[in-house]
């Protein structure tokens, strides 16, 4: 059975389903001009979906009434909004976009194409995050902040030391000691025939020499059995990970011979950074 009525007007309440809403409340303390629809619903053309894809649906306006404006979006949301997902699926948000942009934001300020490519506003222009690594890689891991003691109007830069390999270091001071002793770590860490030792003698010329090595600790020796005293740098290649291809062929860095240590995904179970197929040869051998 059904019911023709060319206007409603509910002031209270309406409920489309069965069951007590806390959100809405019941009875004496319901709130006015609530609702609760147990779904599925669609909004928008009837025919705009063939089945029942979602407890809310919302297609494109399909209202024929002649003072009815054709709107521009099937979705318009004012205020700030939260989507929180339940693990039903594998991505709490799906985006099958045919526009050129899929997600704009504050128009222009970034956004991101049909095609997954992210762009960004640099001043009047704009750049793609692709484009923007590849200018990082070729100037060098840099930082910049503020200047810690010049204060307002001064900024500190600084870049990381680069080398062709996936190394290490340990460093510190040794005082009245012979030994160096490694973190316990890194014997799971580095290679042990990777180590190399930089040592610097405080207040006197100590003739202080590496006389062996583990990948636990470095032994010292000292002329004449003299006290030792002096800085220590320690450096070693990593062994958790495949050793760095220093020079392959290709135009960008998605190029590189390992698809594991670039181009996956991170957070990939399957991601393997020993894949023995894409091992190459060692970077760093002192021993």
């Amino acid at each position: 059975m059904s019911l023709n009525l060319d206007d409603v007007v509910i002031g209270g309440q309406l409920k489309v389903g069965v069951g007590v809403c806390p959100p809405i409340n019941e009875g004496d303390k319901r709130i006015n001009g609530s609702m609760l629809c147990e779904g599925p619903v669609v909004l928008g053309g009837s025919t705009e979906f063939s089945d029942n894809l979602a407890t809310l649906m919302v297609g494109r306006t399909k209202n024929d009434d002649p003072d009815c404006k054709p709107a521009t979006h099937s979705l318009y949301v004012k205020g700030d909004s939260v989507l929180e997902g339940d693990g039903t699926n594998s991505a709490a948000l799906y985006i099958d976009s045919k526009n050129t942009f899929a997600i704009d934001i504050n128009k222009g300020t970034a956004w991101i194409d049909s095609s997954g490519e992210a762009f960004f506003k640099i001043g009047s222009s704009s750049m793609t995050l692709s484009s923007r690594f590849s200018v990082a890689d070729a100037l060098g891991k840099a930082f910049d902040m503020p200047h810690p003691t010049k204060g307002k109007g001064h900024r500190l830069s600084h870049a990381c030391i680069e080398g062709p390999e996936i190394g290490v270091y340990y460093r510190g001071r040794v005082r009245n000691e012979k030994v160096i002793v490694l973190p316990p770590y890194w014997k799971g860490l580095v290679h042990e025939d990777s180590i190399s030792v930089q040592l610097q003698p405080i207040g006197a010329h100590q003739d202080v020499i590496v006389k062996r090595w583990d990948d636990e600790k470095i032994y010292l020796q000292s002329k004449g059995g003299m006290p030792i005293d002096c800085f220590y740098h320690v450096y070693a290649e990593r062994k958790d990970v495949n050793p760095l291809h220093v020079e392959y062929e290709g135009e960008t860095c998605f190029d590189y011979p390992d698809p594991n240590h670039l181009n996956k995904n991170p957070y990939d179970p399957e991601r393997d950074l020993l894949d023995p197929q894409y091992r190459g040869p060692r970077n760093t051998i002192t021993k």
